[in-house]
């Protein structure tokens, strides 16, 4: 399984969603909270190309998007290839 790193806030209810997912795939992932680590922001904003929202995803060197995205590539059966 690639790595996966999702940036979150912990009030984020779309984070929450996108982590329960991942969790329901079995994919283990590294949170990024930027709330804790506003340091972090910068990096994901740079690495999401400009996105500025959370979550935002990165399964291997791929960037997923955030929830909504998360869940459309389950939707069309795309996640499962991802994590493998």
């Amino acid at each position: 399984m690639p790595p996966i790193t999702i940036y979150t806030k912990d009030w984020c209810p779309y984070c929450a969603a996108a982590k329960k997912l991942l969790g329901e795939k079995g994919a283990s992932f590294t949170e990024v909270d930027i709330g804790a680590k506003p340091e972090e922001r910068a990096t994901m904003i740079e690495k999401a190309g400009g996105r500025t929202s959370v979550p935002q995803i990165f399964i291997g060197e791929r960037h997923v998007g955030g929830c909504d995205d998360l869940y459309a590539l389950d939707a069309k059966g795309e996640l499962e290839a991802l994590l493998a």
